[in-house]
């Protein structure tokens, strides 16, 4: 059976600077400029809409219908979950600092923090 989906563990390169910007951003900066940074994540061409999850899985920020919203912020955090449980599990001095499934419809980026879970849906052929 072949597998539509397509999972890509990322524990360094380039996705890291966009992890460590939005944590940053988030963590230490001026709600406006969260916001700002959101929105300009949005704007790029393809991106379906975003999601901020806190460390318990309860969407804080979205730009998207509330049962999407729902649905992807807790099946994401709980792969995040897993999947940095993973890396760990193979080497306790690492740890996940992007997630990325592809599927035939949709390509999601997952950028987990300590305290958040920043979650970007977008069309892959676009």
């Amino acid at each position: 059976v072949k597998s539509h989906f397509r999972f890509r563990l990322a524990t360094g390169g380039p996705s890291r600077v966009f992890v460590s910007l939005f944590a940053a951003v988030f963590r230490g900066e001026k709600m406006s400029e969260v916001e700002e940074t959101l929105k300009r994540i949005q704007s790029h061409k393809g991106v379906i809409g975003t999601i901020v999850v806190n460390s318990e899985g309860i969407p804080i920020r979205t730009t998207l219908d509330n049962s999407t919203t729902v649905q992807y912020a807790g099946l994401f955090h709980q792969l995040a979950i897993k999947a940095r449980s993973t890396v760990r599990d193979i080497d306790p001095q690492n740890d996940l600092t992007f997630l990325r499934v592809r599927s035939k419809k949709h390509e999601i980026m997952v950028a987990p923090d300590k305290e958040y879970l920043l979650i970007v849906i977008q069309n892959p052929s676009e």
